[in-house]
């Protein structure tokens, strides 16, 4: 009996890890799809709303330094929140705020603003998500876990970007950004409701 106690016990602990880090993985998934759903015909969109191919380039690199700006103070700030969930669950919440407001761009300088949202919302839930995950990883399993995170990411985009392409082709853009906010706000309302002793 002395000996199955630690068995026991160590099972236990990776029974919660998998169970942690499937749902981080789903959510997260959800919310990778959401986004990569706009990635290919992004030019296009912007090309609707009256820009050209260089407001495409500064719409991404807007969404890109403020992503790389905050992500750096959200990752201090993360290591001081004793609830990483919350600032997971805020990203998504965030990102997908973003995406509904699509609905409403009229100009390159409405994207603009909609891009600095979108990559706060993404900075804000990065580190956070990586400590998450980090503190559910078996040891032993670390590698191919990471590597099962970065297979979800490209089936993820994958399948986003085709999903988004015939969801814009057959209903237009307008219903491809309410599904895009619908998915990223399912995954932060499941994050913020799931019971804390999951994560």
């Amino acid at each position: 009996m002395q000996f199955l106690l630690p068995t026991s016990r160590k099972n236990l602990k990776r029974g919660k890890q998998n169970v942690a880090l499937r749902v981080l993985l789903v959510t997260n998934g959800l919310v990778v799809f959401s986004a990569a759903m706009l990635g290919p015909i992004y030019a296009l969109f912007v090309r609707d709303i009256g820009g050209d191919i260089l407001d495409t380039g500064l719409a991404a690199g807007v969404f890109t330094a403020t992503a790389g700006i905050v992500v750096f103070l959200s990752g201090r700030f993360s290591d001081r929140v004793r609830e990483s969930e919350v600032l997971v669950a805020a990203g998504y919440f965030i990102m997908g705020s973003g995406f509904f407001l699509y609905t409403q761009v009229e100009s390159v300088v409405h994207l603009l603003v909609i891009q600095v949202l979108i990559g706060l919302g993404e900075a804000l839930y990065s580190p956070s998500f990586d400590a998450l995950y980090s503190k559910h990883l078996d040891p032993e399993r670390s590698g191919s876990q990471w590597g099962t995170w970065e297979s979800m990411n490209y089936f993820a985009v994958a399948f986003g970007a085709l999903a988004g392409s015939t969801v814009a082709s057959l209903f237009g853009f307008q219903t491809l950004f309410i599904a895009m906010g619908c998915f990223a706000w399912t995954s932060a309302l499941y994050i913020y409701f799931l019971p804390r002793k999951v994560l």
